[in-house]
């Protein structure tokens, strides 16, 4: 499926985001913490503008009276709002934070998105309404009927249309599947192959755990056309999970850190 499918962060994000200012005190922010079962860091900002992050680790070896710009970490991860989740997943799975703030184009923050944002945008990615877009787009561009069925493929017998995943978002798709939150497949059945349109994180994380069939949205084609993916396969040289390449993720051009937005703010 196309990346304008692909859910943003701005549509998972928390708006209402808790901070605390430059010049509170690790006393006052340390306290904050304790009585709270929800925080255990607040993004640091001078009105809506972030400067930094702090965590309770942040605050372990300062005294009461330091105010936050003296312990705060000034150069944080921060996304933008027109990020696709998975590419945000694939930075928090990477970078090992819990929490990552979302800023608009002039660094002023507009929400922040967490692990478990992510985790239920992916669980909720693959809606019928988009199997039923993806099987009109069949119809429209190859004037064939097609119908569709929800049952469960044998991984082996998938033809994969996307060359490589990334490592980081696999291990996501590993720690879902372990957990029974993985999505169905997106697949298309031509009558002589069984194309994978969207999952191929989800196979190749399930067949490292050894996992043999999975729950799929089956699109059937009524009549055999020649498929744009199929031969984009074929070129590929494409023919089972095993093909699938797995790659390390390049930092995302979405991604910035508060040292670089301030760098850039001056100049």
């Amino acid at each position: 499926m196309d990346d304008s499918s692909r859910p943003t962060v701005e549509e998972y994000m928390t708006r209402d985001v808790a901070t605390v200012a430059l010049d509170d005190t690790v006393g006052d922010v340390a306290q904050r913490i304790a009585e709270s079962d929800d925080f255990s860091g607040y993004p640091v900002t001078d009105g809506r503008r972030v400067e930094g992050f702090v965590s309770a680790r942040d605050l372990l070896l300062a005294e009461d009276h330091e105010p936050m710009f003296r312990v705060m970490s000034d150069d944080i991860l921060v996304a933008h709002p027109e990020m696709a989740v998975q590419d945000a997943a694939r930075v928090i799975l990477r970078s090992g934070i819990q929490k990552l703030p979302v800023v608009d184009d002039a660094g002023n923050l507009v929400g922040i998105i967490s692990n478990a944002d992510v985790i239920r945008s992916q669980i909720e990615r693959a809606t019928p309404s988009k199997v039923d877009k993806l099987g009109r787009t069949l119809q429209n561009i190859h004037d064939v009927g097609t119908y569709e069925e929800r049952r469960e493929v044998a991984l082996g017998d998938l033809t994969p249309t996307q060359s490589t995943v990334y490592a980081d978002e696999l291990e996501g798709r590993m720690y879902e599947l372990e957990r029974g939150l993985a999505e169905p497949l997106v697949v298309i059945d031509t009558g002589d192959q069984l194309l994978l349109a969207d999952g191929h994180h989800r196979v190749k994380a399930a067949d490292r755990l050894g996992v043999d069939e999975m729950d799929a949205y089956v699109i059937v084609l009524e009549r055999r056309v020649e498929l744009g993916m199929a031969e984009t396969a074929a070129e590929s040289d494409l023919e089972s999970i095993a093909d699938i390449e797995v790659v390390d993720y390049a930092k995302h051009p979405l991604v910035e850190t508060t040292k670089r937005l301030q760098n850039s703010d001056g100049s």
